[in-house]
């Protein structure tokens, strides 16, 4: 196996969580029709989700988490410091896209650059 296989595969998988990432934004968190259903009381699951991870961008669990493990992750040595980077790519990515960009920006860069070194 080659040396770039795995960097193409890690690739493909972070383009399709980015592609999932949004789904989430889009389908789920702006879409209208889940303000009117969410706001009747009901147990619906998706609704909760929702409410879930409303508390999480509010308190930007994702992004603060995805930075802690970049940092974490740059002073690591071998593999367990690239994979906590690619651990702190998967926290990044939906941070990035649900709104706490400016701090996920912070951990996608550290995060790539510990895999790139």
């Amino acid at each position: 196996m080659s040396r770039t296989w795995p960097l193409f595969v890690l690739l493909v998988g972070l383009l399709l969580w980015l592609a999932a990432s949004y789904g989430v934004r889009y389908g789920l968190m702006e879409d209208a029709r889940w303000v009117g259903l969410c706001s009747a009381p009901g147990d619906i699951w998706q609704c909760q989700a929702r409410s879930l991870l409303g508390l999480g961008i509010h308190f930007q669990v994702m992004a603060w988490g995805a930075l802690g493990l970049a940092l974490v992750c740059q002073v690591l040595p071998g593999r367990g410091g690239w994979w906590l980077a690619v651990l702190a790519l998967a926290l990044g990515v939906p941070a990035l896209v649900l709104y706490t960009a400016s701090i996920a920006v912070f951990a996608l860069v550290l995060a790539g650059l510990r895999l790139v070194r």
